[in-house]
């Protein structure tokens, strides 16, 4: 795994929405600022709860001209199963070959109750105006994730 760093160059990316609609990273270089989550699987409980707390802040995070991106290798209709069951007010997209993840560096091995597999880690990065990773989240717990986020930014305006 070889995640992306600060300074580095977001990989630009078209991914499908929980609506089926293509949604191009580069419609929105220069003119927000992007926030891009990566999450293991839609509708569990940790993912839940990251989602919930962005959901219940994007009034501040829209403030701060900030869209969200939610990554997940999950299929376009689970991630609109997903939005509707928790009333999710920002994007989803799939990436069900996980592409996008390692272009980020965030798919490989994980552990998990004494077995081993490949999959997402969860990471996010936020995406300045030009399209450069300013940040990199990568210690924060699910339920104070939005919190970490908004801070940064309000730090660093």
């Amino acid at each position: 795994m070889n995640t992306l760093n600060v300074g580095d160059k977001a990989p630009l990316f078209s991914l499908l929405d929980q609506n089926n609609q293509e949604v191009n990273l580069a419609d929105y270089i220069g003119k927000k600022q992007v926030l891009v989550y990566f999450y293991p699987k839609a509708m569990t409980p940790g993912c839940t709860v990251q989602a919930q707390g962005l959901r219940d802040h994007k009034a501040k995070l829209d403030e701060l001209n900030t869209v969200v991106f939610g990554i997940s290798p999950d299929a376009t209709k689970r991630l609109d199963k997903f939005c509707q069951r928790d009333e999710l007010n920002f994007t989803l997209l799939s990436d069900e070959d996980h592409k996008v993840a390692d272009d980020f560096g965030v798919w490989g091995l994980k552990k998990f109750m004494g077995r081993e597999y490949d999959g997402i880690h969860r990471l996010s990065f936020l995406i300045d105006l030009d399209g450069n990773i300013s940040h990199v989240f990568n210690k924060f717990k699910t339920k104070e994730h939005h919190q970490v986020v908004i801070d940064f930014i309000e730090q660093n305006l």
